[in-house]
């Protein structure tokens, strides 16, 4: 029996059709109907109009961006000196980093949890802090790994012809490889920034009082609110597709600026 090219396509088709496309279709029947089925634009405008929401919103971005911010400042020092170093096995400390990775993220959020509380006491004091370094501790390997692997594929002629210029180590690293690594920097920022808006698993477990945008959700769908529920999903899922729109962008602008050097 011959495989074509659309032959192979369909199981992959009928998983698209079953586990994406059919709970969208779900997701906005809820979002822009009510309990007797009619249809209403009553969840949109409340959401938008509600002050508890557009709060959650807000600080789910707070928390996002600071998280992101932190897990960058602190890969890509790391991604770079590892890139850079002579050091034959790499690939091997880089593993070091993924590690935490295998263990159940119960285990890993539950001891954070005992040295939180050794440094800081009662962690519902520090709210905020506490939800940025459990997000940190949870998502920095997806910030270093891209980072890494972007500049460990660039042209180290690059580098030397900056320097044979005139150009000194600093005004090479800002001229050269740091604009050639934005790829890596956009795709860690989205790998981080996006879970980091819903991941609302480290707060509970951390003992932390506040909501963000997946506590919310999670608040309606648990109260039988499914139409309030979905909507919050969609707008948060048009926030995640605008995002991901605007990054894509600076990586290919970023990609453009590099085959231009």
């Amino acid at each position: 029996m011959k495989f074509t090219r659309k032959s192979l396509g369909i199981p992959y088709a009928v998983y698209l059709v079953l586990f994406v496309v059919l709970p969208l279709v779900v997701l906005f029947y809820y979002a822009f109907t009510d309990g007797t089925g009619r249809l209403t634009a009553a969840h949109f405008i409340g959401f938008f109009t509600d002050p508890n929401a557009l709060g959650t919103l807000f600080y789910s971005f707070a928390v996002a961006m600071v998280t992101t911010a932190v897990c960058l400042l602190l890969a890509y020092p790391v991604a770079y000196i590892l890139a850079m170093s002579p050091l034959k096995y790499k690939s091997s400390v880089v593993m070091v980093f993924v590690m935490p990775m295998w263990i159940n993220f119960s285990l890993r959020i539950t001891a954070l949890k005992e040295v939180l509380t050794l440094l800081e006491g009662n962690l519902a004091r520090f709210p905020f802090l506490n939800a940025v370094v459990g997000m940190t501790y949870d998502f920095l390997p997806f910030m270093i790994l891209p980072i890494f692997t972007t500049i460990s594929k660039l042209d180290g002629a690059l580098r030397e012809a900056a320097m044979d210029l005139g150009a000194d180590e600093k005004q090479t690293f800002f001229r050269v490889t740091l604009p050639l690594s934005m790829p890596g920097i956009m795709s860690g920022v989205s790998m981080v920034f996006l879970p980091a808006m819903t991941n609302y698993v480290v707060l509970d477990m951390l003992y932390n009082s506040t909501y963000i945008m997946g506590s919310l959700i999670g608040s309606y769908f648990a109260a039988y609110d499914w139409h309030s529920g979905s909507m919050i999903a969609l707008i948060l899922l048009g926030i995640i597709c605008v995002f991901t729109l605007l990054t894509d962008d600076e990586e290919a602008g970023a990609q453009r600026g590099g085959a231009l050097l």
